[in-house]
């Protein structure tokens, strides 16, 4: 087993060797490069701590997730190295690569804390991590080859081929078409020079919707062109077209990691140009009106950003009252291009209802969300970022459960569960009262059931059981867990109450960290189950009460630090902090208990 280890140490060591020679020979780019700026430290240190919140902070902010520090280490391998199972998956959610050929990545995996960590690294490997922007790119390239519903407004000729586009990708992604349309915005047909080999028209148009550069160049049968004249087509089209990178993708195409790097960087460079466009185009003309006038709005097909679709968001009435004003309504104009990506759009516009046919002017089709909200959907949508803040967390989740955006409804469950923790877990019985302020958990709580999260339902759990103590009592605390029991169809006698379950599953994983963390072995030493799926079980408060005993307890203490008498929450005087854990712990457990026998419920 040493010796496997040795060899392994070894061979990561000539992995980074060779592997900083290519970088500095310039044939592959350096996926970590180094970072020492002021909130790079600070991710990396909430890494360490395993401090959700800081993390996704730093995350929102635009810190580089794949950096390295002054020691080569990445904020996920210090997240990995340190045991912080939720904080890596957040890294990993939010683009950190862990590539096993790579020497991060293996070493990522080498210095894993444990089994559950390693695994978690293992599913996300370059598939999946390092590659986000994907679904953007796929659906952009989706719309080359979908028949319906019609979405193209512009048919783009070269030769003899051919092809339906969109005015909008176009124009945001060549500066050449951005030129021609802003002076011609009604143009439906547009036709380029005819030297020009059909492969290599196809190869601009794919670059131009974000597909994957061709492999090979070979020309087609019966076209007229060598294959050194289709590629010194696209080089011509390049040019033509204003898009100089597409001949340095293709020159890539062959080195598996130079085309991934290559690859990396013209999906954020398509991204990039796309929200460039959709902010100082869709965003920059929505139209804010009196609610009683938004039906009246009209909007030429021919108009100068191309949409094809309004979007309608109307201000809370309470709201407008509350701020003495006049009831107002949002309309974004928009495409229903980028719009498919939601499947609830989707069906609408491949239906029979009358938003699916195209008539004199737009359509207005009004969503049920603020405006606010709206604007988030709608920026995802074309730009794949879903940056907001907790405040409005639950009604993106509640707004893209309702449009079938899966990846949206994870992204806010991913802010609500992070910031909403207020602080990191090991350190909520500590803090525990201090953040009560900051989200209704109750709501979070019915919002998971409702929209089918269990990530939220998870969440929702261990914060409640982490500050048990301040919500034990509480008449909305019964009045959840009857829900919780009232979920379970035909629900007998001795079923388990999931929520309540996980609760004690929570609990149990609380107090064990700071036994833990006390050197006690063997106080709390029973396999306790996952939760949400199976029966998570207590501990035998008889065991915890011999133990406590044997503790020696007796004598009142003082906390040297604040001078206080500790007590546990039935008010009794302990020796020291461990004590009143484990006391805590058996308090807890039996008001627990003493709830189920309150409402009848047998779990």
């Amino acid at each position: 087993m040493a010796e496997r280890t040795v060899l392994r140490k070894d061979q990561l060591e000539i992995s980074l060797v060779n592997e900083k020679k290519l970088i500095k020979e310039g044939y592959i780019k350096d996926d970590n490069p180094l970072d020492l700026s002021e909130p790079f430290r600070e991710l990396c240190s909430a890494c360490r701590k395993g401090d959700l919140v800081v993390c996704q902070t730093k995350i929102t902010e635009g810190v580089n997730v794949n950096a390295r520090d002054p020691y080569d280490y990445t904020p996920l391998i210090l997240a990995s190295l340190c045991g912080h199972y939720e904080v890596a998956r957040l890294l990993l959610e939010s683009g950190a690569l862990c590539e096993r050929d790579t020497f991060q990545g293996e070493r990522c995996l080498y210095n894993a804390l444990n089994d559950r960590i390693r695994n978690l690294l293992l599913e996300y490997d370059y598939s999946k991590s390092t590659d986000p922007l994907q679904p953007l790119a796929a659906h952009l390239s989706s719309l080359l080859t979908r028949d319906s519903p019609v979405t193209a407004d512009i048919e783009v000729a070269a030769g003899d081929e051919s092809l339906s586009l969109h005015k909008f990708v176009l124009a945001a992604r060549s500066p050449y078409f951005r030129g021609k349309l802003l002076d011609a915005p009604e143009t439906a047909v547009w036709k380029l020079p005819n030297t020009i080999a059909p492969e290599a028209f196809s190869a601009a148009i794919k670059y131009l919707y974000l597909g994957e550069p061709p492999r090979e160049l070979r020309a087609g049968p019966g076209t007229g062109f060598t294959e050194s004249e289709v590629f010194a087509g696209i080089d011509k089209i390049a040019k033509y077209l204003e898009i100089s990178s597409l001949m340095d993708s293709i020159m890539d195409s062959g080195d598996r990691r130079r085309a991934r790097q290559r690859r990396t960087t013209e999906l954020a460079r398509g991204r990039d140009q796309l929200e460039y466009w959709f902010r100082g185009n869709v965003l920059k003309h929505k139209v804010v009106i009196e609610t009683s006038k938004a039906d009246k709005v009209k909007w030429d097909h021919n108009n100068p950003i191309f949409a094809d679709v309004l979007l309608r968001s109307d201000e809370l009435p309470e709201e407008a009252e509350e701020a003495g004003e006049i009831q107002k309504s949002t309309l974004f104009p928009v495409h229903r291009a980028m719009l498919l990506r939601s499947e609830f759009f989707q069906a609408m516009f491949m239906s029979s209802f009358r938003e699916a046919h195209m008539t004199d002017n737009l359509h207005i089709i009004d969503v049920d969300c603020s405006p606010d909200v709206l604007e988030i959907i709608l920026t995802f949508l074309y730009t794949e970022r879903a940056d907001f803040s907790l405040e409005v967390a639950v009604d993106v989740l509640f707004a893209a459960d309702m449009l079938f955006i899966e990846k949206l409804k994870t992204k806010a469950a991913v802010v609500i569960s992070t910031l909403g923790s207020g602080v990191s877990q090991a350190d909520a019985a500590k803090t525990r009262g201090q953040d009560e302020d900051d989200i209704d958990i109750y709501a979070i709580i019915r919002a998971a059931w409702l929209t089918r999260v269990q990530r939220l339902e998870e969440f929702a759990a261990r914060f409640l059981a982490y500050r048990l103590e301040a919500h034990i009592d509480l008449p909305e605390f019964a009045e959840l867990i009857q829900e919780s029991a009232a979920r379970i169809q035909a629900r007998q006698e001795t079923d388990s109450i999931e929520l309540l379950d996980d609760i004690r599953f929570y609990l149990n994983e609380r107090f064990r960290l700071r036994f833990d963390d006390a050197g006690i072995d063997g106080l709390m030493d029973e396999q306790v189950p996952p939760p949400n799926g199976e029966d998570a079980q207590s501990e035998d408060v008889a065991k915890i009460t011999e133990r406590v005993e044997a503790l020696d307890i007796s004598k009142p203490s003082v906390d040297a630090a604040s001078g206080r008498e500790i007590r546990t929450l039935d008010g009794a005087v302990v020796e020291d902090e461990f004590s009143e854990d484990a006391m805590n712990y058996e308090i807890l457990m039996g008001k627990l208990e003493a709830l189920l026998e309150e409402l009848n419920l047998d779990a």
